[in-house]
């Protein structure tokens, strides 16, 4: 007996949603997909102008709703990447709609078919790359973020006490670099932070919200 398949496309832009190009394509690699394969489709859904990233779409919940109320058996997709591209996402929709024992979910374009163990592991084995992709990404980012902070770069957020962001730059301010200075030639002296603060307060000097300066603000001052 065919599998009860709802298929579910997507087009992220209005524009594309209104040309219908991609849509349709996505159309015609279904309806093949399913006569190859003996299923039965009983409806395609249809998200247009939809971002993948939430869940939240009025065509995907409609879909999944099919899976979870049994007029649907499997869901079909002419690529991942139009049902999410959250790792997270997948995780979460594999262990809710397509674990073992639950709805299939097929894939055109990565020839995913979790109604077989094979598929499964074919599923699993995509998610496990994808999260691992990205966390690679992440931490180059932050490698390349302490670099730069290592090597005195601007790496975003406010300005650190010292300079002042002038046309994206980090420009020396002289009054705040005299109190470093001072700070500095007063930890050389072996005061305490706590001291430290105290003494500057005397001279009158606060910190740029006006306040006494703190320990750990002047821990970064001499850092």
């Amino acid at each position: 007996m065919p599998t009860r398949t709802v298929a579910y496309l997507r087009v992220s832009t209005d524009k594309q949603a209104d040309a219908g190009v991609s849509l349709e394509a996505q159309q015609d690699k279904a309806k093949a997909y399913a006569s190859l394969y003996d299923l039965s489709l009983v409806e395609v859904v249809i998200d247009a102008g939809e971002s993948a990233k939430t869940l939240e779409r009025p065509g995907l919940q409609r879909a999944l709703t099919m899976l979870k109320t049994g007029k649907a058996d499997a869901l079909l997709v002419v690529k991942l990447d139009r049902l999410t591209r959250s790792v997270v996402d997948l995780g979460a929709l594999i262990e809710t709609y397509f674990a073992p024992g639950k709805a299939a979910l097929l894939s055109v374009s990565e020839q995913i078919d979790t109604r077989s163990a094979a598929g499964r592991l074919v599923l699993n084995i995509l998610a496990s790359v994808s999260q691992w992709e990205r966390e690679t990404i992440g931490e180059r980012t932050r490698d390349a973020m302490k670099h730069k902070q290592a090597q005195g770069e601007y790496i975003g957020g406010h300005a650190p006490y010292g300079y002042q962001l002038v046309d994206g730059e980090l420009v020396a301010d002289p009054i705040e670099q005299d109190v470093i200075r001072q700070a500095k030639e007063l930890r050389d002296s072996e005061l305490s932070l706590a001291a430290i603060a105290k003494r500057l307060d005397e001279r009158g000097i606060r910190a740029r919200n006006g306040k006494v300066f703190a320990a750990t603000q002047v821990k970064r001052l001499v850092a």
